[in-house]
């Protein structure tokens, strides 16, 4: 009998790895057989793929919540915990707290949220409606597009000794705010940053996520498809035979699969509303991950794509 991708990852066939550099590991028993993320700062374990949920809006009353429904309780029974969401997601915040009450699996996710205001006081009302909508925990708190940075890091410091949060960070989607980005992680004690970061965008690779190494932070890649442009760039090109090397069985296994090997503790965190999607993406947590030369492959490759 053919066992299909989903009994695969839930049954942990093929979970050996790759030679493993700190960032990564298989998770325990109790967690199944999938590849995690060891955050720097406290040595807490991962899944190493997590959700963007920037589609994840509507009425909360409305049919389209029984596929998002789907699509997060696939993700959770597939070894994910990690969502991040944001006040400016429409009503995401307010559509994760539905769907995980309802589900039963709010206290079982680790939770990520953004605060982008440049006044403390509008800050400190934003990220509280965040706890109203969200409950607690919040686990990551992060400042949204370097929005407001040193004003709302001084209030997340705070709030993270009082317990309120156990993480901090910072995020960014355009290479335009790199320096920046740079700048801020050199000032301040970030256990997260965010960054846009996939095989044909590779320039937070040559100063941002080496300094997230340096510094000791974990890191969630944002655009891991390239705003899904990725995906029309290999329309209908078949996988290499080097796929098989990292255990990648689709396009979307192989992108993040390269992301999650960075020697960076790296989490993509790709957008998910539709269960497929859902199933394929998680089996980017089973298996090998590419070593630095098949990585060199995957790069060599996909510009050669890029410049047909």
């Amino acid at each position: 009998m053919k066992l299909t991708r989903r009994e695969l990852i839930r049954l942990g066939a093929g979970a050996s790895l790759a030679p493993l550099s700190g960032a990564w590991g298989v998770l325990g028993a109790n967690s199944g057989p999938y590849i995690h993320t060891t955050i720097p700062s406290t040595g807490e374990q991962l899944p190493s793929v997590g959700i963007g949920t920037v589609d994840f809006r509507g009425n909360v009353n409305s049919p389209d919540m029984e596929r998002l429904g789907n699509a997060l309780g696939l993700f959770h029974s597939l070894g994910g915990r990690v969502i991040d969401t944001s006040p400016n997601y429409g009503n995401s915040e307010e559509v994760l707290s539905h769907l995980l009450k309802q589900q039963k699996l709010r206290d079982q996710v680790f939770m990520a949220t953004k605060v982008d205001r440049e006044d403390p006081s509008e800050g400190i009302e934003r990220m509280e409606s965040s706890f109203a909508r969200l409950g607690k925990p919040i686990d990551l708190m992060q400042v949204h597009n370097l929005r407001g940075t040193d004003a709302e890091l001084k209030t997340m410091m705070d709030w993270k000794a009082q317990g309120r949060f156990r993480y901090i960070g910072v995020t960014t989607h355009r290479d335009s705010q790199h320096a920046e980005m740079e700048a801020v992680m050199r000032k301040y004690p970030l256990d997260f940053i965010q960054v846009n970061y996939s095989v044909t965008d590779r320039a937070a690779a040559k100063r941002v996520l080496p300094l997230a190494q340096d510094r000791g932070m974990a890191v969630l890649g944002n655009r891991p498809f390239g705003g899904g442009n990725l995906f029309s760039v290999v329309r209908d090109v078949r996988l290499p035979p080097w796929a098989i090397e990292c255990d990648a069985q689709s396009w979307a296994q192989v992108f993040l699969k390269y992301i999650i090997s960075h020697r960076a503790a790296t989490i993509p965190i790709p957008g998910m509303t539709k269960p497929r999607h859902v199933e394929d993406n998680m089996g980017a947590m089973v298996g090998r991950l590419p070593d630095e030369p098949v990585r060199r492959e995957i790069e060599t490759f996909m510009d050669r794509l890029l410049q047909k």
